[in-house]
């Protein structure tokens, strides 16, 4: 699935004018952040182990074969205890369940700076329908702090960070401050209009899965 063409702006609204910076490849290394951890309180269970729609794999798995194809390492937030079938990508367990989206990225981060990457491209675990092209489209223009797809709303798990925000999050949450908005508005923020299309949706209730599944 590709991404319709899209237009670009920066913090604090989308606009049409400015162009990709050039000085990013479109093959620039990209690690990944998978956040598999959370409560799921309106879906009732764990969507980490949904079954995906195409009904051959759970929505971990599909998730982490997605972003493989295009990035490396592949990292995987877990919670404690939390079950997940074998995957290719590295698991990182919460010392705490619980703790939210924003702590959970500045794992991620740091594991993927530790690594040798500059930028990580960050995702939610319940997205049927995420694809590589909409991480190239993203990563043309990564010569920011983050990059975010924009619908009429910011999609902070589907986005490009740099990985050296893990230090900037952690100065954050001792602030008091556990926002994925909080963090999108102290640094720079670059935001990539992308029309209406499924690439961007996720399930967060039985009913949203049953939708997906109906097509």
């Amino acid at each position: 699935m590709h991404c319709s063409p899209c237009c670009v702006a920066a913090t604090p609204g989308p606009s049409s004018s400015p162009s990709p910076d050039k000085a990013v490849s479109t093959l620039a290394p990209l690690a990944a952040v998978v956040l598999a951890g959370g409560a799921s309180r309106r879906m009732g269970r764990d969507k980490a182990t949904l079954v995906h729609p195409d009904g051959g794999t759970t929505m971990v798995e599909h998730t982490v074969s997605v972003l493989g194809s295009r990035c490396a390492p592949v990292f995987v937030i877990a919670a404690p205890g939390q079950p997940l079938p074998e995957l290719a990508a590295d698991v990182l367990r919460d010392e705490v369940r619980g703790l939210g989206p924003l702590l959970a990225t500045s794992r991620g981060l740091r594991a993927a700076a530790e690594a040798g990457l500059p930028r990580a491209f960050v995702s939610a675990v319940d997205m049927p329908f995420l694809s590589v092209d909409l991480v190239d489209e993203l990563v043309a223009y990564a010569g920011v702090d983050i990059v975010l797809p924009w619908d009429g709303r910011d999609h902070y798990l589907a986005g490009i960070y740099r990985t050296e925000l893990a230090e900037h999050i952690d100065a954050l949450v001792a602030a008091g401050n556990r926002s994925m908005r909080a963090l999108a508005e102290t640094v720079v923020t670059q935001r990539v209009v992308i029309p209406a299309s499924r690439v961007l949706a996720n399930v967060n209730t039985p009913a949203d899965l049953q939708q997906q599944i109906a097509g």
